[in-house]
C-alpha cells in the first residue's frame, strides 16, 4: 500500500481538519434494497440516504459531463430511515442524474449516488440505463468455469492497460476491456499474447487490478496518464478509459461483461480487485457530501483517522457502509457474473463485516474466491482484535489473507531493498519457508519462533493463506533479485527466480502469480509503478520468445499442481499427517515428503528438495523406487550424481515421485 502513500501524499494537507462530530449510532439504518435508481420504462425512482438532510433535490442533465446546466431540478420527498425520495414519469432512458442536499442550511457539492451503476465520462454524473441492454450475446447462457476447492485456484494477476498496451502483444484494442477478449494475438515471434496466452499458461483465476471507476485517469484522454486504480470514485460501474467509448454509460458495461463472458468461454475465472476501505476523495466524496462524516472513521480528536495512507478509512462497522460493501459485492457477482474478490487492505475492515459479506456471497456462489490483505498502512481507532488482519485470519469465515511470511522468506523484505531471502542465497530462513509451505497451518516441525513475521499458525486451514512471491506492490521479483543479488550474474538470477516461483507453486494454500513472471518481466527498476508511463509498466511480450524453456518450466509446474492433489491439500489436518520435513541437512537446503495416498493421487510419494544456497549440493539418494520430475528448475527424468547422490544444482527446485 505504500502505493497510496505517493499517490495522495496531499491529502493529509487537504484534509487535516476535524471530520463533523456526530453520534453516528444514532442515525436510522435503511433496510431496503432500493438507494439509487429503480428504472421501468414507465417510470425512474430515485432514493438516497441522507438522514441529517434538511432539504434534497434530484438534477436531470441531458449530457454526463460536468459542465452543463441541468434540464430540471426535482425536489425530493422525506421518505423512511433518513432516505429521500423521487419519482420521475416515463421512460428517462438516456439522461443523466446527480443529487444536492442542504444540511445546516447550507447546499453541499452535488454528487453522483453511491449506488450508481452507470455514469458518464470521468464519472461526474449518473446515467439512467436499462441494465438489460447491456448485455452482449448470449450473456443469459454464461457461467464460470467448473471450481471445487479453494486451494486448486492459481491466481493470475494482471492490470487491464499492461496486458495489451505494448506494440509487442499484437492486440488491436490496447489498454481496453475489448483488449483481452481477442485471440489469436501474437507477439512478433508468433507466441501467443493476452487472453491465449494466459490460456496457455493454464491457470485458473484471472486477478484484475482495479476496474470500477477510479478517479486518478482522465477519461477524455485516457492515453494521458496512468494509474494502477487504487482511488475509487464509483464503485458499481466499470472504468471509462478501458472502454472504447467513455461517454456512454452503456458501452464500458457491455464491454467488461465481454471480458467476463469471453474468459468463462475459455475456462478462465475472474477475480476483481476491490477497494472499499478508502475513497479517492474524502470531504467532498460522493458519500460525504450526503452524509457528512458517517462512512468514515475518526481519531478522538475529530480529524479523519488513515489506516490505509490514503487519507482516509471507511468505517465498515457502521450499517450503512456495511450495507454498501455488502450490496455492492453482490451487485458485482449478480449483474457481471465476478468470481472472486482481492479485498484490498482487508485489515482496515471489521471481521464481523467481512463474515457477513462472505457468507452472502457463498449462498449465491458456493465457489466464490475471497482473499485480501491482512493488513493495514497505518493505526487504525478500531481495535486489532476487531480487524480482519492476519493474526485473525482463522476468524475469518472462508476468506483467505496474502502471507507475506513466505513473500518475504523467498525474496527477502520488500522493505529493505538489499534484503536477500532464501531463493537468493540467504541463510536461516529457512523456518520462513516451511511455515509458507504448510501454508501457514499448525504443523509439529516447524518452528514457529524463527518464523520472520507470525511466531504461530495463523490459518485453521490451507485454504485461508495465499501462497505468493510478488505482486503489483514493491518491486516485481527480477528487479528485486537485480537488487539484492546485484553481484550475481544474470543467469544466476534466473535460477532464483525460477526458484522463487517453484517455492509458490509447489507450496499449499492458494497460489499467486503476478503476470509476466512467467519471463523475467521487469519494470526497469521501479517500486511502485502505480503511475509510470506504459514503458514502465507495459507487458513486454517479446521476452515470452527470449524465455521460452523458462515459460514452458512455469506452465509445467501449474500443470503438475493442477494434476496432483497432494499440493492442494484441503485441511490443516491433512497437512499435519502428509507432510514430512527431512532432517540433517545444511543451511539452504530444505527437502520435504508429501504422502499421496491420503488423497489418491497418482504420485503415492512425492519429494521436493529445494537448494537456496549458491553451491551445489548432493543428497543421499532415497529409499524407493523414485522417478524425476524437475531436476535444477529443469522438467526432467535424469538426476545427476555419484552412484548413491543425487546433485543438486545451485538455487534449484528438485521434485522427485514414486507412482508404484
Amino acid at each position: 500500500m505504500k502505493r497510496c502513500i505517493m499517490l495522495l501524499s496531499f491529502i493529509a494537507q487537504l484534509f487535516s481538519g476535524k471530520a463533523q462530530k456526530a453520534d453516528f449510532s444514532k442515525y436510522p439504518a435503511y433496510k431496503g434494497t432500493d438507494l439509487g435508481l429503480t428504472y421501468s420504462e414507465s417510470k425512474s425512482i430515485f432514493r438516497i440516504w441522507s438522514p441529517t438532510a434538511e432539504e434534497a433535490a434530484l438534477l436531470i442533465y441531458s449530457d454526463g459531463d460536468d459542465g452543463s446546466a441541468y434540464n430540471s431540478r426535482n425536489v425530493m420527498q422525506k421518505s423512511s430511515d433518513g432516505t429521500w425520495l423521487a419519482t420521475l414519469s416515463g421512460d428517462k432512458k438516456g439522461s443523466f442524474y446527480a443529487f444536492r442536499v442542504k444540511i445546516n442550511g447550507k447546499w453541499l457539492n452535488e454528487v453522483p449516488d453511491p449506488y450508481a451503476k452507470a455514469v458518464g465520462v470521468n464519472g461526474k454524473r449518473a446515467m439512467i440505463i436499462d441494465l438489460k441492454e447491456t448485455n452482449p450475446a448470449n450473456w443469459i447462457k454464461d457461467k464460470s468455469p467448473v471450481f471445487k476447492n479453494p486451494t486448486d485456484a492459481v491466481l493470475y494477476e494482471l492490470h487491464v492497460r499492461d496486458a495489451s498496451i505494448s506494440p509487442t502483444s499484437g492486440i488491436k484494442n490496447k489498454g481496453k476491456f475489448l483488449g483481452l477478449t481477442e485471440r489469436g494475438t501474437t507477439n512478433t515471434e508468433g507466441l501467443a499474447t493476452g487472453l491465449d496466452h494466459i490460456k496457455e499458461l493454464g491457470v485458473t483465476h484471472v486477478h484484475i487490478l482495479p476496474l470500477y471507476d477510479f478517479n486518478s485517469v482522465d477519461e477524455t484522454k485516457p492515453d494521458a496518464k496512468y494509474n494502477w486504480g487504487y482511488d475509487p470514485l464509483n464503485y458499481n460501474v466499470p472504468e471509462g478509459s478501458y472502454s472504447t467509448n467513455p461517454y456512454d454509460g452503456v458501452t464500458r458495461i457491455k464491454e467488461f461483461k465481454q471480458l467476463v463472458k469471453t474468459f468463462h468461454d475459455n475456462g478462465l475465472r475472474v477475480v476483481m480487485d476491490v477497494v472499499y476501505n478508502h475513497t479517492a476523495l474524502t470531504e467532498t466524496s460522493n458519500f460525504n457530501q450526503l452524509v457528512p462524516g458517517y462512512y468514515y472513521r475518526q481519531t478522538k480528536d475529530g480529524i479523519f483517522s488513515n489506516a490505509t495512507a490514503c487519507g482516509n478509512e471507511t468505517a465498515s462497522e457502521r450499517p450503512m457502509f456495511r450495507k454498501f460493501m455488502l450490496e455492492s459485492m453482490l451487485y458485482w457477482v449478480k449483474e457481471y457474473h465476478i468470481d472472486g474478490f482481492r479485498v484490498d487492505l482487508m485489515g482496515v475492515h471489521d471481521i464481523e463485516t467481512m463474515n457477513i459479506i462472505s457468507g452472502e456471497l457463498h449462498k449465491i456462489k458456493p465457489d466464490i474466491l475471497i482473499y485480501g490483505e491482512g493488513w493495514t498502512a497505518g493505526a487504525s481507532p478500531l481495535p486489532d482484535s476487531l480487524r480482519a488482519i492476519k493474526a485473525n485470519a482463522s476468524k475469518l469465515d472462508r476468506i483467505a489473507v496474502f502471507s507475506d511470511d513466505i513473500r518475504d522468506g523467498i525474496k527477502g523484505s520488500v522493505f529493505e531493498h538489499k534484503d536477500k531471502g532464501f531463493a537468493s542465497g540467504k541463510k536461516g530462513v529457512e523456518e520462513n519457508i516451511k511455515f509458507g509451505i504448510v501454508a501457514s497451518c499448525k504443523h509439529p516441525q516447524v518452528d514457529y519462533s524463527k518464523v520472520n513475521y507470525s511466531k504461530a499458525p495463523y490459518s485453521a486451514q490451507p485454504y485461508s493463506t495465499v501462497t505468493y512471491c510478488e505482486c503489483h506492490d514493491n518491486h516485481v521479483l527480477w528487479d528485486k533479485l537485480a537488487i539484492s543479488a546485484k553481484e550475481a550474474t544474470a543467469e544466476e538470477r534466473m535460477e532464483m527466480h525460477k526458484l522463487a516461483l517453484s517455492i509458490v507453486l509447489t507450496s499449499q494454500g492458494i497460489s499467486f502469480l503476478h503476470a509476466g513472471t512467467e519471463f523475467f518481466r521487469s519494470k526497469k527498476g521501479v517500486e511502485n509503478s502505480y503511475e509510470s508511463a506504459d514503458s514502465i509498466n507495459a507487458i513486454d511480450w517479446s521476452l515470452k520468445s527470449l524465455h521460452q524453456n523458462d515459460f514452458a518450466y512455469v506452465k509445467a509446474l501449474i500443470k503438475m499442481r493442477k494434476e496432483h492433489p497432494a499440493f492442494r491439500l484441503k485441511s490443516a489436518k491433512q497437512i499435519a499427517a502428509s507432510i514430512k520435513f527431512l532432517d540433517g541437512y545444511s543451511e539452504g537446503i530444505i527437502a520435504y515428503t508429501i504422502d499421496g495416498t491420503s488423497v489418491e493421487d497418482k504420485w503415492k510419494k512425492i519429494l521436493v528438495v529445494l537448494n537456496g544456497s549458491g553451491n551445489e549440493k548432493t543428497m543421499v539418494a532415497q529409499p524407493g523406487n523414485y522417478h524425476v520430475f524437475v531436476a535444477g528448475n529443469m522438467i526432467s527424468n535424469v538426476i545427476g550424481g555419484k552412484e548413491g547422490y543425487w546433485r543438486l544444482e545451485p538455487y534449484s527446485c528438485n521434485i522427485f515421485y514414486i507412482k508404484d
